[in-house]
């Protein structure tokens, strides 16, 4: 749906001395250095560094150390770009070196000069992560072995009539919550919010927003690629699904994307193929398009999935901003007699309570005995995701996703300075998303009809 967002000025950082313009470097998440003095003279040394990525893929890296005596200086170096501000060293990739894949290894050099003792540095980093020979940073616990859990009750999903069903072929429904715009409010997701959505909210999903423009993955597909890869790994460390949502939304043709959706799906499908939690959307708000232009699309971005991961489910977005056409004043007939030529997929509906009632709401109830729904994005609000909550609508639109078993995420999980997020603004700044003092009206709804106990039947 249209949405007012608020944009976010993008930061440049200058490394070391040099007024070399940093590369577009994504987020390590766990890396090990292995630092040998190679030789050693009076006054002077010559030093190997070997950088091992042990996480996701990294275009574009810089390793940071610190030199432990004051005496001690960078005279020269070679594999990557050397410079030194006070005690601080800094490496940046060169042209060939650039690409880190998991497990990639690179090795550099250095000269240096000393006075005094010649001890190893410390505080190894690779684009801000300590390098400590293990995954680092903001990582998730442990996933839980046990089956209390919705993933571990359910276990891998897949689609049985018009029903999503879990590992026992019994028909479920997954309740649970979307991120914003994760290029605008990446700091609303981190180990604390993400507890307290699994813990105190007990939702079954997060679906994760990944905007392709708007300052989205256009401007940087690996580091984006990387950061979907962390959130669905946090999910599922945590029993939650990940809905992997292409948010495309301007232009409204998913077929402008095309080449980017192939991209960015071969990567994660062929990351988290044997993972169970995954779900993926392949279009978020399909709008000034045809739906054969839809299909179209469909049909060659869900082979690209299939190819890497057989079994998960793919939901595929609908005319209208995913409203069954109804927006466009169409509904789901056009789907029925004309539906994407593929299995085990889903169709997208989205609605916001206080501008679409029960016209849309006929159209769900028919159209759910036709086809499978998924309630991928809602609001409480209007469809400019502003507005007073509309609490009489959205208790009739969940009531009727509980009738009919249709799962749904809510817009959204942020605190941004909008009606329709779950978190007051200023939450994201801290670490209480627990509290009812940080719950909207609209969180606070949310989070009372999430909180409530599942029914996922195992036999």
């Amino acid at each position: 749906m249209k949405r007012m967002l608020a944009l976010l000025a993008t930061c440049a950082t200058a490394l070391g001395l040099t007024t070399l313009a940093a590369p577009q470097a994504v987020a390590a998440t766990g890396c090990k250095v292995d630092y040998t003095v190679t030789s050693q003279w009076s006054g002077g040394f010559q030093a190997g560094v070997k950088i091992t990525n042990l996480g996701d893929p990294v275009s574009g890296w810089t390793l940071k150390f610190t030199l432990p005596d004051s005496g001690q200086k960078l005279t020269q170096g070679w594999n990557a770009t050397w410079s030194q501000s006070g005690s601080t060293v800094s490496a940046t990739n060169v042209d060939w070196n650039r690409t880190l894949s998991t497990g990639g290894t690179t090795d550099l050099g250095f000269t240096g000069t000393f006075t005094g003792s010649n001890p190893k540095p410390g505080a190894f980093t690779l684009n801000g992560v300590a390098c400590t020979g293990e995954i680092g940073g903001e990582q998730p616990p442990d996933p839980d072995p046990g089956n209390s859990t919705p993933v571990g009750i359910n276990g891998q999903l897949h689609v049985c009539g018009v029903n999503l069903c879990n590992q026992y072929n019994r028909p479920i429904q997954l309740r649970g919550m979307s991120t914003h715009g994760i290029q605008w409010f990446s700091k609303c997701y981190n180990n604390a919010s993400l507890d307290a959505l699994a813990k105190d909210w007990k939702s079954d999903l997060l679906r994760i927003a990944m905007y392709v423009q708007e300052q989205g993955y256009e401007t940087d597909p690996a580091g984006f690629t990387s950061r979907v890869n962390s959130y669905v790994d946090m999910a599922e460390a945590r029993g939650m699904y990940a809905l992997i949502d292409f948010h495309t939304l301007t232009p409204g043709d998913p077929n402008y994307n095309i080449d980017r959706a192939k991209t960015f799906f071969a990567s994660v499908a062929a990351r988290n193929a044997a993972k169970k939690n995954v779900i993926y959307e392949i279009a978020n708000e399909p709008n000034g398009v045809s739906w054969s232009a839809i299909k179209n699309y469909a049909e060659q971005v869900i082979p690209v999935i299939r190819a890497a991961d057989p079994d998960a489910v793919i939901i595929v977005g609908t005319r209208g901003w995913s409203s069954l056409g109804v927006s466009d004043g169409s509904n789901e007939t056009e789907i029925v007699n004309n539906p994407v030529n593929a299995t085990n997929i889903m169709y997208a509906f989205h609605f916001y309570a206080a501008s679409h009632k029960d016209n849309y709401r006929a159209t769900v109830s028919r159209a759910a005995s036709k086809l499978p729904l998924f309630v991928t994005e809602f609001g409480t609000v209007t469809a400019t995701g502003g507005g007073t909550l509309d609490r009489t609508s959205t208790t009739a639109w969940l009531d009727l996703l509980d009738q009919l078993k249709i799962s749904y995420a809510n817009w959204t999980y942020s605190d941004a300075n909008e009606s329709s997020a779950a978190l007051k603004p200023g939450t994201c700044n801290g670490s209480d998303y627990s509290s009812s003092g940080v719950l909207t009206e609209s969180g606070a709804l949310l989070k009372s009809r999430i909180s409530t106990p599942d029914s996922f039947p195992t036999s």
